[in-house]
């Protein structure tokens, strides 16, 4: 986890569809390749529904054993379904996530940018004073979360997305579940102009989101909201502090900003390895068959470093013409958030490059730690100099 670019590249030339075995003890195939993984985001062949990986979890996971989300409610959501039930679940959501929808909120990222900014100075973890509070405060003010909730619902997010103790963890599912039961209930008394509001009010009109899919759509839109574009902000930062000659062509042409950001999904994504994955049917993928009833883990990271589809890949470019990257995944499950996530780091960076003329990173590059995640991918903290 701490150098998986250097693992992935072994992978992709020695052997792109492998099995191995998870921290947790999950058996998985791990496909690395682009070609590979993209077909794959987009397999009939390939399933996402949470019950059946849940049953599937319990036949295949060793002693140490997997918490389970399902329990608590947190895994009905769109990211873990099939159509229909995945269309119906996306539908209600995609209009908050517009291009358009999300371009309304620009003055408010940028509100919350400045005042960010306006109380940094010197030496601080940029992971801390903007990364994290940027998005935890744009996602929980969409949604009506309350700002005295916001740091614990940031914990409980790290926990859960963490290879950490497995008791802390279940512990962290069911204060989470809890939470949102409430936050949900105190939005059917007494709704708002948020979303989550407009989510409670289509359940209780009948429009299709039973009790335990609204509680699994406000978790998914919380912590998915927020999660990626943290590590999104930090691993850019790292990627400029790191390449000072992109970091020059950026600041001496701020239009370059949106490629760079990106470049930056493409170089170091937020995701790690895409969400679980299933076959339904055997499937052949580069010569190897893959059976019937098999997890999938699809490496976003080495897909978007395949030299067979992005020249140099270990190069970071922000003049590149990255189009196709996956870091925000492919097919019906592509990230419904991507133009909020694209806006936020657009908004953060160029603003915090605009304020100071100097940023150093503290200490070595190698001392710097990724988060112990198969899922998510970013440093822990970011520890920088301002001037």
């Amino acid at each position: 986890m701490q150098d998986p670019h250097r693992a992935l590249a072994l992978m992709r030339a020695e052997g792109p569809v492998r099995q191995v075995v998870t921290p947790r003890g999950l058996t998985v195939w791990l496909v690395t390749r682009y070609a590979d993984v993209r077909a794959l985001m987009s397999d009939p062949r390939v399933a996402k529904d949470a019950k059946l990986a849940q049953e599937m979890i319990a036949r295949n996971v060793s002693a140490t054993g997997a918490v389970d989300v399902t329990a608590q409610g947190l895994n009905a959501h769109m990211l873990n379904s099939d159509p229909p039930d995945h269309t119906r679940l996306r539908k209600l959501v995609n209009k908050a996530f517009t291009s358009g929808v999300v371009s309304r909120l620009r003055p408010r990222v940028e509100e919350i940018t400045d005042e960010l900014l306006d109380a940094m100075s010197g030496e601080v973890d940029l992971m801390k004073a903007l990364a994290f509070p940027l998005p935890i405060t744009v996602i929980s003010e969409l949604l009506g979360v309350e700002l005295e909730d916001r740091d614990q619902f940031g914990a409980w997010s790290n926990l859960l997305l963490s290879q950490g103790d497995s008791a802390a963890i279940s512990e962290a599912v069911g204060a989470m579940a809890n939470y949102l039961v409430q936050l949900i209930a105190r939005k059917s008394e007494n709704p708002t102009d948020d979303l989550m509001s407009a989510l409670v009010h289509a359940s209780e009109e009948g429009d299709r989101l039973s009790p335990e899919e609204l509680v699994a759509m406000v978790f998914l839109l919380l912590v998915a909201g927020y999660e990626t574009t943290v590590n999104l902000i930090g691993n850019s930062v790292l990627a400029l502090l790191r390449h000072p000659d992109q970091l020059k062509a950026l600041r001496s042409d701020p239009s370059l900003l949106p490629n760079m950001v990106e470049e930056s999904l493409r170089f170091d994504g937020s995701i790690n390895i895409a969400t679980l994955r299933f076959t339904k049917e055997p499937i052949e993928v580069s010569g190897v068959e893959i059976p019937a009833g098999e997890f999938l883990f699809l490496s976003l990271l080495s897909a978007n470093r395949d030299p067979e589809r992005f020249p140099e890949p270990d190069a970071f470019d922000v003049t590149r013409q990255t189009n196709g990257h996956m870091a925000f995944g492919h097919g019906i499950h592509y990230c419904v958030g991507a133009p909020l996530a694209r806006l936020e780091a657009e908004i953060a960076i160029g603003r915090l490059l605009d304020r100071f003329d100097g940023i150093e990173l503290l200490g070595e590059v190698e001392s710097l730690r990724f988060r112990e995640s198969l899922l998510v991918h970013g440093v822990e903290s970011l520890p920088v100099r301002l001037s």
